[in-house]
């Protein structure tokens, strides 16, 4: 697939990829036809009512699906799944361990003050990946990780 697309195209995409941020979604792979008889309305009051809930950042449609955002998720009280890792670098090793973390599968990292060097927020389900690729670097005196059971 990748050689239909132009340089410029691939570019694109990895322009977006690189400057996006990871968001969390529940996808909803069912028609509005078949959601609206589900909950006994009419498709032109579903249609009303994802207007609304897409306005407010509830949610995302598209043709054939309609996706809750992380925002929707937590309103509902589902936003599970988040953890931190707090890592302990060699001064000296620093620069390198920054660009290799930057190109793990996280959320966010925070380079900050006081007893560690680097806060990861990650999703849960990218835990165990994360931990062996960190334990591999050169330079890591340690790390401390903390699965967030609840949001205030």
């Amino acid at each position: 697939m990748q050689s239909q697309l132009t340089p410029k195209q691939m570019r694109l995409l990895r322009k977006l990829y690189d400057e996006g941020k990871t968001i969390e979604v529940h996808t909803v792979e069912k028609t509005q036809d078949e959601l609206a008889e589900e909950l006994g309305i009419t498709r032109q009051a579903l249609s009303n009512h994802l207007k609304v809930l897409k306005e407010l950042g509830y949610i995302r449609t598209g043709r054939g699906f309609i996706d809750l955002t992380e925002k929707g998720l937590e309103l509902l009280g589902e936003r599970r799944g988040d953890v931190f890792v707090f890592v302990r670098i060699e001064p000296t090793k620093r620069k390198g361990i920054y660009e290799r973390i930057k190109g793990l599968r996280i959320k966010r990292v925070y380079r900050v003050t006081g007893d560690v060097d680097l806060i990861i927020e990650a999703d849960k389900s990218q835990l165990d990946e994360i931990l062996e690729e960190i334990a591999s670097m050169d330079g890591v005196k340690e790390t401390n990780t903390h699965v967030v059971l609840e949001a205030f």
